[in-house]
């Protein structure tokens, strides 16, 4: 039996527990589904979710909701992240549940994970963890926290992929809309409209988040300061990448390194 049956089958094999699991099991799987809600929270580093539309980054100390029966599939590359998955059963009421977000782990969510932290496997309604577990879910939605916003949309056309691909790796050179455009012999309208009918996304936008995804990767993995950083990824200005950054992510780039335990 193949990984991916054997992780669909043990989340589904008991259709009316709640799973709790602390191993990397989705890394790298092909697009899946499971009829269970999935809370999938990641400390140490950065998980990237990929799904039919978009690619979804994860940092540390902040958590996924996936609705039961959404397709997508988990990457990760750094050894120090550590993964919970707790799978819910039963269909989700409310808006906050029917939506696939990112959200900042708080300090309340923190305490319960670390009141069940030696928790493992199925619990069946009429235990007191079921019980727990339950309320820990319910807290979710009644948190009303800020979502994580960096989400890059995935296209199949060629063509924009391989501008994509290139503005990756130039990211520390000016990539204005008029230079790119002319490099690919498209007009500045053409290339504008290529994006927002592929992608949904002005160019800016893209290479805005490209560009924090990027440091956020640095501020995790190199001992880079944040000037260094912010001249890496394009920017002259400290002010204006910590600025972007924070209308992004949410948080200043030092308050990311500090929750990434740098």
């Amino acid at each position: 039996m193949s990984i991916l049956k054997q992780l669909i089958n043990s989340v589904d094999q008991h259709p009316d527990s709640i799973l709790v699991v602390r191993q990397q099991t989705e890394q790298r799987l092909p697009s899946h589904q499971h009829d269970k809600a999935q809370l999938l929270l990641v400390f140490g580093g950065i998980a990237y979710l990929q799904t039919g539309e978009k690619d979804f980054y994860i940092p540390s100390n902040h958590y996924i909701w996936i609705p039961e029966n959404y397709p997508h599939n988990l990457m990760f590359n750094t050894q120090d992240l550590y993964i919970i998955n707790i799978y819910f059963p039963g269909k989700s009421s409310g808006e906050f549940y029917n939506e696939l977000g990112i959200y900042p782990v708080s300090k309340l969510l923190s305490e319960m994970l670390s009141f069940s932290g030696k928790w493992h496997g199925d619990y069946f309604k009429g235990s007191w963890e079921f019980e727990f577990l339950t309320t820990l879910k319910n807290v979710l939605s009644k948190e009303n926290l800020k979502k994580f916003s960096i989400q890059l949309p995935t296209t199949d056309d060629q063509r924009l992929q391989a501008i994509v691909g290139q503005l990756r790796s130039r990211l520390n050179e000016n990539l204005a809309l008029e230079d790119t455009a002319k490099q690919w012999g498209m007009s500045v309208r053409s290339l504008t409209r290529l994006f927002q009918t592929k992608l949904h996304i002005t160019y800016i936008q893209y290479v805005k988040m490209l560009r924090i995804i990027r440091a956020m990767e640095l501020i995790k993995d190199s001992d880079l300061t944040m000037t260094e950083i912010a001249y890496e990824i394009g920017y002259s200005n400290i002010s204006a990448f910590s600025n972007n950054f924070h209308q992004l992510t949410n948080m200043r780039p030092t308050e990311f390194k500090t929750m990434s335990g740098v």
